[in-house]
């Protein structure tokens, strides 16, 4: 279920409050997405509220605090290693929702690129990630993701 589903429609923002607001959202995309593949973990979960749920098909339960999430993070480091492949998250295609009491609204492509070592990278998924963000202390938190794949739908 996506977070559209659970909220109803999201309407797009007017074009004049677009700009800076795009911009902010991809940089806070490009750190989040780098500071996962590094495996840092504790910087990751910090890029979510304390009480965020996330939800992967890749996880048998939906993870919910940062805790749960860095714990996630090194669980991935771990088998990464052992499997002898590097992941990378790219996102793209984004869409930004109405604002509704600070929050913020996203819709955008995730791709993840798997590289085995000394071979080739390749595409691994293809997904579409939801968020609610909130803006806090100057900086954009996710509250709530949601990720669907294209070949599990």
């Amino acid at each position: 279920m996506t977070i559209d589903t659970l909220a109803g429609t999201r309407p797009a923002l007017p074009a004049r409050e677009v700009g800076g607001l795009y911009a902010q959202v991809q940089q806070f995309y490009a750190h989040q997405m780098q500071l996962f593949d590094a495996h840092d973990a504790d910087g990751w979960a910090a890029t979510f509220t304390e009480d965020a749920h996330f939800d992967v098909p890749t996880l048998a339960e939906p993870v919910r605090g940062r805790a749960g999430l860095a714990a996630a993070v090194r669980r991935n480091k771990a088998q990464q290693e052992g499997d002898g492949r590097r992941l990378r998250h790219w996102i793209g295609m984004l869409d930004i929702g109405s604002r509704h009491g600070g929050e913020l609204r996203t819709r955008c492509y995730a791709l993840v690129y798997a590289t085995e070592r000394g071979g080739p990278s390749t595409v691994l998924r293809v997904c579409v990630m939801e968020d609610v963000l909130v803006h806090a202390d100057g900086a954009w938190l996710t509250r709530h993701r949601v990720v669907t794949r294209d070949d599990l739908t």
